[in-house]
């Protein structure tokens, strides 16, 4: 091929089930991590994030047929996973030659499914992905023997063929991310307009032992930073250079090393860089850090997402929450009483629970009272621990729907179509009840809110149901304005363009 094309499209797949597209466009952090490997390797490299701008499958083709790759690499979530499939079909379809790979925690897991019954898919990479693309790349580009790269999973002969695993990267500080790649006027935080929004990582994995979730089985219960001072230095060159004035952290938990997250705070209130950051972290990490969140403020930390998922004690202890009942409601006291927007979620739909039990759910997010909650469906991933204990009440298997929108277990009092209507219940009435005790906010989270109803209306999942709200909430919004921290995605496992490092979460 050419030297003016791209040898490697680094692609995520034209999937949308309007969650995260209510905040703005996300840029793929993992890609962006894999590409910068590359590209120190010496490969050409491009970014097609076909999700962010929306394009068809039929769009993504002719992207193929004009860039004509040697390689795609596609990054995938289970609710993404079919899409990603899709892409490489089409690829396949321009170029019989073409390598297709795809990474991230779902092709990690089931590997095996997807080899066995797409043969659209060459080979996988499992776990992280910057030394195993590099890798895979040279033994592919020779025609040398693919058993010698770990960390990859491909047919042979008929046979599916599992390399050994690939230690995770200890020195994160050498990463280079490719930021050169991307269109920054693309992705922007949609509530704060002309704002430039960057999804950066300080650090990998997750020790918790959360039974719904992917990410401490992706890692393996390991956790790595990168160190405080390279991490400020990123942002600081984000901003000088690509004008970026809000970043989203991808970490699972970027404060878990105490000693290490003062130094970031310290370091960021030291170079005054005017960017509003967002992210997630635990309820006991805020709890840990009640004598510092002063500093949070004044570091730049506008909003916190925390997983509180339930509001009983029995739903923590079988989600492995780790947690008591009331010290969610300690960590959103803090937060509100230090002017940082506090999110967060609950969980319904288990086999078990019944009307009454997601209305007492309902009552009781509005006694935590975050400034922001999601009412979610259940979701076990088909490799997560909780799988096993609800696989029998599962609806379906379209792996499209798992994206904690759409219900996918069946309890047993109840139907799909009921449970869908108590999660959409959940949102009216905690929104409700937030908008007729707009007036007892201070103005600035009076303006939070209307711009936060405004993007429900028209840009979420909900706009339809929450459109025919407004009239009925005093204060209703339509398009107020607000300078204040604004909505981040809704889930904790739920970044459309995952984890950096495996080429998805």
């Amino acid at each position: 091929m050419s030297r003016h094309t791209p040898e490697i499209l680094l692609v995520t797949p034209p999937y949308h089930a309007g969650v995260v597209e209510s905040a703005g466009s996300w840029l793929p952090c993992g890609l962006v991590y894999i590409g910068g490997a590359l590209k120190q390797a010496g490969y050409g490299v491009a970014l097609y994030d076909a999700m962010t701008r929306f394009h068809t499958l039929d769009e993504v083709q002719r992207t193929f047929r004009d860039q004509r790759p040697d390689v795609v690499m596609v990054s995938c979530i289970t609710a993404t996973v079919v899409d990603g499939i899709e892409v490489c079909r089409v690829a396949k379809e321009e170029n019989p030659g073409i390598l297709t790979v795809l990474g991230g925690s779902h092709p990690t897991f089931m590997y095996e499914e997807i080899l066995r019954e797409h043969p659209e898919v060459d080979l996988i990479i499992l776990d992280e992905g910057e030394e195993t693309s590099v890798k895979l790349m040279d033994a592919w580009s020779a025609g040398g023997d693919l058993s010698r790269v770990a960390g990859i999973v491909y047919r042979e002969a008929g046979l599916v063929v599992k390399t050994p695993r690939r230690p995770f990267i200890t020195n994160l500080d050498r990463l280079e991310p490719a930021w050169d790649l991307v269109p920054w006027k693309e992705y922007s935080y949609r509530p704060k307009p002309g704002s430039t929004l960057a999804v950066v990582s300080s650090s990998r994995g997750c020790k918790e032992h959360c039974s719904f979730c992917s990410q401490r089985l992706f890692w393996n219960e390991s956790w790595r930073a990168v160190s405080a001072g390279r991490f400020v230095n990123q942002l600081e060159r984000m901003r000088r250079d690509h004008g970026v004035d809000v970043v989203m952290l991808a970490d699972e938990i970027p404060s878990l090393d105490a000693v290490r997250w003062e130094k970031i705070l310290d370091l960021l209130i030291e170079r005054d860089l005017g960017t509003a950051i967002l992210l997630e972290t635990r309820v006991d990490d805020i709890l840990r850090d009640e004598k510092l969140m002063p500093k949070y403020r004044r570091a730049g930390i506008e909003h916190i997402y925390v997983g509180v998922e339930a509001t009983s004690q029995k739903a923590l202890d079988l989600f492995k929450k780790d947690l008591k009942v009331e010290d969610g409601k300690r960590a959103i006291d803090l937060m509100a009483a230090h002017d940082i927007v506090s999110e967060t979620s609950f969980v319904m739909g288990m086999p078990h629970e019944t009307k009454e039990d997601m209305a007492l759910t309902i009552e009781l997010a509005k006694y935590y009272n975050p400034d922001m909650a999601f009412f979610l469906a259940i979701t076990p991933w088909p490799y997560a621990d909780l799988y096993k204990d609800v696989k029998d009440h599962i609806a379906t298997t379209d792996y499209r729907k798992y994206n904690l929108v759409e219900p996918i277990i069946k309890p047993e009092t109840m139907t799909i179509d009921e449970v869908r209507q108590q999660l959409f219940n959940g949102f009216r009435d905690f929104y409700m009840n937030k908008m007729k005790n707009l007036h007892t906010m201070p103005a600035w989270k009076q303006d939070f809110m209307k711009t936060l109803m405004h993007l429900f209306m028209t840009h979420s999942y909900l706009r339809d149901q929450m459109g025919a709200l407004m009239d009925q909430m005093p204060g209703h919004a339509q398009g107020a304005p607000g300078s204040r921290p604004h909505p981040v995605a809704p889930q904790p496992d739920w970044h459309p363009h995952g984890n950096p490092g495996a080429v998805s979460k």
